[in-house]
């Protein structure tokens, strides 16, 4: 299966819950040098995909931006992929979603309902959104929770998954983002896998070691000299090969995984680090973000 139309055209479908982000996205994509279409039904994706493929190299990438202003939105868009895809010309499908309390303030600072809120609370549009659009969260090929992400940060996760090429045939290219994070700030809300690192003896407690991070080669050479880090890595490596043949099986192009430590300065760090650097070794392009690096 491809991601792209018989002549060439890369698409993308951009989704999710109202006030997580679309508009933002849609501007990321132009930037990308998508043409970006907003709003259109989703029964005429197949034609505007034709009329792509057909625009001699023209329109090479393309992202259509749609929302729940179509009553049947979530069954039409999922029954239009689901063709799609017999077609051998599936694309790829971006989710955006937000907590609940994001979500309300969002709308509260620009002084509008909710589209699916009726004569109800905000609150009440966010749920009836949020069920509506479970089915096709879960078909989804990437889910972003834009909560806690300022737009450079959305800007970033959306280049690392979308700038480069698509697979062309085969099995598809798989792209995992590696996060180090800190278990005393939270778990990452969009990660795949969570690991836990805390079984390692923490350099926070060494004088010389608590003020550098896992970037600095002193804290790396401590934490990897630990017993049973290598193993570790070793044996989570080979987890990850078979994760990975998985997801490339089931046609899945994204992978979160999220390594911990306790303030996520040092073990953490390394570790995320060890393990994108395995995963790159398989074929995988892998991206470390360190979310709550300098936050102590």
């Amino acid at each position: 299966m491809t991601n792209q139309a018989p002549g060439g055209l890369e698409t993308v479908v951009v989704t999710g819950l109202s006030g997580a982000g679309r508009s933002t996205a849609a501007k990321c994509f132009e930037d990308l040098g998508y043409y970006v279409v907003d709003n259109l039904p989703a029964e005429l994706i197949a034609t505007l995909m034709d009329l792509g493929s057909r625009s001699q190299g023209a329109v090479t990438k393309l992202a259509v931006v749609m929302d729940v202003r179509s009553r049947a939105f979530s069954t039409d868009l999922r029954g239009v992929i689901r063709n799609l895809e017999e077609r051998g010309m599936r694309p790829r499908v971006l989710f955006l979603e937000a907590s609940d309390e994001v979500l309300v303030r969002r709308f509260e600072n620009v002084r509008r309902a909710h589209p699916l809120q009726g004569e109800g609370r905000l609150v009440d549009g966010i749920e009836a959104e949020r069920e509506l659009l479970a089915p096709l969260r879960d078909d989804a090929d990437l889910v972003l929770d834009t909560s806690d992400r300022s737009v450079h940060e959305l800007r970033a996760a959306i280049e690392s998954g979308f700038s480069g090429d698509g697979a062309l045939g085969g099995a598809p290219d798989l792209r995992a983002t590696v996060v180090s994070f800190g278990f005393k700030y939270g778990l990452p809300v969009d990660a795949d896998l969570v690991v836990d690192v805390r079984f390692l003896p923490n350099p926070y407690w060494i004088p010389e070691l608590r003020p550098l991070n896992g970037t600095d080669q002193e804290v790396r050479d401590y934490v990897l000299a630990q017993e049973d880090a290598g193993t570790f890595i070793d044996r989570y490596a080979s987890v990850l090969e078979i994760i990975g043949a998985g997801y490339r099986r089931e046609s899945k192009r994204y992978l979160t995984l999220a390594v911990g430590c306790t303030g996520g300065k040092h073990r953490s760090v390394v570790m995320a680090q060890q393990l994108a650097d395995r995963l790159a070794a398989t074929g995988v392009r892998a991206t470390v973000v360190n979310r709550d690096l300098g936050r102590e």
